[in-house]
């Protein structure tokens, strides 16, 4: 009897929340827009997180209720994004292109390893042991994560192991941002053309024993553009919010740092820029 009882109030306990979470949903039941169903099949289903957003159905969610506007997909095409401020009734909104752009032309043909790596073929594993080997601390260990990690495309690894990233193809999701252990990659508004490729904090012409594309800190591009670039921490720091549609600061760069990037024919360096005629591996790496 006394399990009978038991088995009876538990059920009677089970039949009594049950009905209770019946009635709770009924009362509290919100009904969703059926516009973030079909906004949502309208976006690319990437969840790339460009937009700012988790994922295309967060981002649906924010354009139905009027918190962002299409034109932040930058996975979308133009008439997509077109497609969906005309089934919302909005604006499309500014499209600001962004891409990844990377603070390193340190190839295997300009720079030296102090030590050989030998181990999983992965930056990130390669950064855990002494910093990767390779002479400048801040430099591409060039083992492709970023090339993995993109699933659109974007980025191709050269002939000297370095990444180069298509900027058609590039959608600024960030995922070679969290890729890099050196923090190489950062998102860029695609219309910033003069560009530091380096991140040495070091200064002096020795720096270059073991880069020889990395800034020596010399500053000739902070003094030929003092209203655009500043230096810091050994670096030259361009302020973006300033006219920067200008070549003139990468011209007497000795090293070729401070480049201009062009969309079709890539890295442009200064007149003074000493050229690379090396194209084998880097020079003294270990064998």
């Amino acid at each position: 009897m006394t399990a009978l009882t038991a088995v009876g109030t538990l059920g009677g306990l089970t039949l009594v929340l049950a009905s209770m979470l019946v009635l709770a949903n009924r009362k509290l039941h919100v009904a969703e827009d059926p516009r973030i169903d079909a906004v949502e099949d309208m976006l690319p289903h990437t969840n790339c997180g460009a937009c700012g957003f988790p994922g295309c159905r967060p981002f649906a969610e924010a354009l139905v209720l009027g918190d962002t506007q299409p034109g932040k997909c930058s996975v979308s095409s133009e008439d997509g994004r077109a497609r969906i401020a005309s089934y919302l009734g909005v604006d499309v909104g500014a499209f600001d292109q962004r891409v990844a752009r990377l603070a390193c032309a340190g190839g295997s043909n300009v720079t030296r390893d102090h030590a050989r790596y030998d181990g999983l073929e992965s930056c990130a594993a390669a950064a855990l042991v002494a910093g990767g080997g390779k002479g400048c601390f801040w430099g591409c260990l060039g083992f492709a994560d970023c090339y993995e990690a993109c699933d659109f495309d974007a980025i191709r690894m050269n002939r000297h192991d370095l990444p180069v990233v298509d900027e058609e193809k590039c959608t600024a999701c960030g995922d070679c941002v969290d890729a890099c252990p050196k923090d190489l990659f950062s998102l860029q508004l695609a219309n910033r053309r003069l560009w530091v490729a380096c991140k040495s904090l070091e200064a002096g012409d020795g720096v270059l024993e073991d880069c020889e594309v990395a800034c020596t800190a010399c500053g000739r591009c902070a003094m030929d553009a003092p209203d655009l670039i500043r230096m810091e921490n050994n670096l030259p720091v361009i302020d973006y919010s300033r006219a920067h549609d200008s070549r003139h600061p990468v011209q007497r760069c000795p090293t070729g740092a401070i480049v201009w990037l062009d969309a079709e024919r890539g890295s442009i360096k200064g007149q003074a820029a000493k050229k690379i005629i090396r194209q084998g591996t880097r020079p003294g790496a270990p064998t």
